[in-house]
This record gives structure tokens, C-alpha cells and sequence, in this order.
């Protein structure tokens, strides 16, 4: 790793990666875990019921958050540089920031959700998409350098 590695954008992704370890666990423990992120009672049955439902629409959020945990990398310097890291740093930092202060829109689509559930969820997601807006600011230069 590169000892000038972007703060920033290393905090980004240990938080998407976090957030997305936080989703396998709801995947492998359950309703429960479901229950307990907010989720819903719905989202939390259906897992209890065996159906496919839950697992996939977190699975894809998992491959998100990991993704996005790995673009946060390339910019940071940490890792090789990923194709199109300059517009995925801006597009994961305006989705982050997007979800935090659309929350309330967003309620009436997801009755089942907890007021917990949505006031935490988009605290996480505006700390998260802070962390990516500094750190791309920071690293702009250099990510427009070819082999930066």
C-alpha cells in the first residue's frame, strides 16, 4: 500500500465494507438480523421463510458495497488503478450523499422500514459519501495522471 494512501478515501471503503459484511450477516443469520438493521418485518419473514427474495436483493447490495469499497481503494492509491475511477469516485460520492437526504421520499416506498432504520441508515450514507466527496476532491490531480 502506498504510505501517502488517501485517509479519506481508505475510511470510504473500510465503511462500504463494513456495510457490506453487516448485509452478509443478514443473509446468514437471518430475520433476526434483518429485524435488527431495520429492515422490515416483511423483508425480515420472507428470510425466515426460506424465500430467495431477501438473499438476492442483499447479495446485490453486498457486490455494491464491495465494489465501491474497491473503487474507494484504487483512488486512495492503494490498490491498481480500476477503469473509470475519476467518474465512479464522483457517482459513489453523489448516490452516498443522494440516499442521506432523500430519506424522507423515500419512506413512503418502504412503510416497513423503521424511522431507526432510515435515520440511521442515511447518517451512514452521508458520513460515507463525506468520505468519498473529500477524498476525490483530494486525489483529483492525480487521478487524472495516466499511471497515478
Amino acid at each position: 500500500m502506498n504510505s501517502e494512501s488517501n485517509k479519506f478515501l481508505l475510511a470510504a471503503a473500510f465503511f462500504c465494507a463494513l456495510a457490506a459484511l453487516a448485509h452478509v450477516g443478514c443473509i446468514v443469520f437471518g430475520g433476526d438480523w434483518y429485524r435488527f438493521f431495520g429492515a422490515g418485518e416483511q423483508m425480515a419473514r420472507m428470510a425466515e421463510q426460506g424465500l430467495w427474495y431477501p438473499t438476492i436483493v442483499t447479495s446485490v447490495i453486498v457486490i455494491i458495497l464491495l465494489i465501491w469499497a474497491f473503487y474507494a481503494l484504487s483512488g486512495a492509491g492503494a490498490i491498481k488503478r480500476l477503469p473509470l475511477t475519476r467518474l465512479a469516485l464522483v457517482g459513489i460520492t453523489c448516490i452516498f450523499l443522494l440516499r442521506g437526504v432523500s430519506f424522507v421520499g423515500l419512506m413512503p416506498m418502504f412503510p416497513e422500514n423503521s424511522l431507526t432504520f432510515w435515520l440511521v441508515s442515511s447518517g451512514i450514507c452521508l458520513l460515507i459519501g463525506a468520505l468519498f466527496a473529500v477524498g476525490t476532491f483530494q486525489q483529483w490531480p492525480k487521478l487524472g495522471r495516466k499511471n497515478a
